[in-house]
């Protein structure tokens, strides 16, 4: 069996770098596959091919740094692939990428990631050891590692847990507004901010909003701001479908998706007419059952679910502990009293609060953006 040559092995976290650099330029392409990088590394260390995963149905990243190499005129014959994640083992819409390297005749594989699909969970490496060929694990530092990971959050949370990333975001004034009490709220926080908010709807499976929202802001929740090859699936909360029909979340570019639940029979027939997609999940006190509706979008292959809503719909995710990640905006600016960025409690001790930490913390333009995550036991 070939060995990694030593002077090879302190090279890993570069090359695999440089592969998560190529897997980011899935994002917002490849749902709900997810973003995996690949490069193709001769025996001299040569970067010789580079690929990443396509849209669902085209090529996966291993065979598109093949043919990368192919086109350069480079064999790939006792090279190296260094892959983000787990070369796949199974006929989906394309064939297993693990036979596309055995037939390539790569000599050895580094992986990231074991696959988190029950599909693959292994069985690729295993495939490609049956085949002679090395696959080597752990060679790379747990910063890079993470990062890996972080890529596809989204996608491990869908495989591991049979639900999206669930991120909330939110713009705020530095009080904890997110509108005037009359509802006024465009703008809080500035350009560059709102721009950074559409990057982060790209690299989601769907956007989420509220009935509130919809009647009160008649948003488009689409992507705008940013260069996209797919919009994401735009999803309504809706219990009895008050939605106007007219409203520009189901003009725009794209597929609309409704969760409800009880609506009366001519308000979903109206919905139904005009060709909105209508998912009912009946919970308490007639309203949507927001677990349900999770695992609903993770059967449709949503591996993130980026939130935009009012403070009740927030409140509820919250409430229900729900929600994964807070994407919040604060601008430097102080709006007194004013609408809450989530409707949930009274609490009555401190101790029941939601506790969060800090996971990132930048300034975008004149405004911070914080990512915090719930603290885990």
């Amino acid at each position: 069996m070939p060995s990694t040559p030593a002077d090879f092995t302190h090279r890993h976290d570069d090359w695999m770098a440089e592969a998560l650099a190529l897997a980011q330029h899935a994002i917002g392409l490849s749902e709900p596959n997810p973003r995996v990088g690949c490069l193709i590394v001769a025996a001299d260390g040569q970067v010789i091919g580079r690929g990443h995963t396509q849209q669902a149905g085209g090529p996966h990243a291993e065979v598109m740094a093949l043919r990368d190499a192919a086109a350069h005129g480079h064999p790939v014959r006792g090279a190296t692939a260094v892959v983000t994640l787990e070369p796949c083992a199974h006929h989906g819409r394309t064939p297993p990428c693990c036979d596309a390297l055995v037939t390539a005749g790569i000599a050895r594989v580094v992986m990231a990631l074991e696959d988190p699909n029950p599909l693959v969970a292994g069985q690729g490496a295993a495939r490609l050891r049956a085949a002679g060929i090395d696959v080597i694990e752990g060679s790379i530092s747990p910063e890079t590692a993470d990062a890996a990971r972080e890529l596809n959050i989204g996608f491990f949370s869908r495989m591991e847990r049979q639900r999206p990333w669930v991120r909330l975001k939110i713009a705020a004034s530095l009080d904890g507004r997110t509108a005037l009490p009359n509802g006024v709220s465009q703008w809080i926080t500035g350009e560059a901010a709102r721009t950074d908010g559409h990057a982060w709807r790209r690299r989601a499976g769907a956007v989420l909003t509220g009935v509130g929202t919809v009647v009160e802001d008649n948003p488009r929740l689409d992507v705008r701001l940013v260069p996209t090859p797919r919009q994401p699936l735009r999803v309504v909360v809706d219990s009895r479908l008050d939605a106007p029909p007219g409203a520009r979340i189901f003009e725009a570019p794209g597929s609309v998706l409704v969760y409800a639940a009880n609506p009366t029979t001519e308000r979903l027939a109206a919905f139904v007419d005009r060709g909105v997609d209508v998912a009912r999940v009946p919970g308490a006190n007639d309203k949507v059952d927001l677990a349900a509706m999770l695992a609903d979008l993770a059967a449709r292959g949503i591996n993130e679910l980026h939130v935009e809503a009012g403070h009740k719909l927030n409140g509820s995710l919250v409430r229900e502990r729900l929600v994964d990640e807070f994407l919040i905006y604060l601008a430097p600016k102080l709006l007194g009293a004013g609408r809450d960025l989530a409707a949930f409690g009274p609490l009555t001790a401190l101790s029941d609060a939601v506790e969060l930490r800090f996971h990132l913390i930048d300034r975008i333009g004149d405004d911070l953006r914080v990512l915090a995550r719930p603290r885990q036991g």
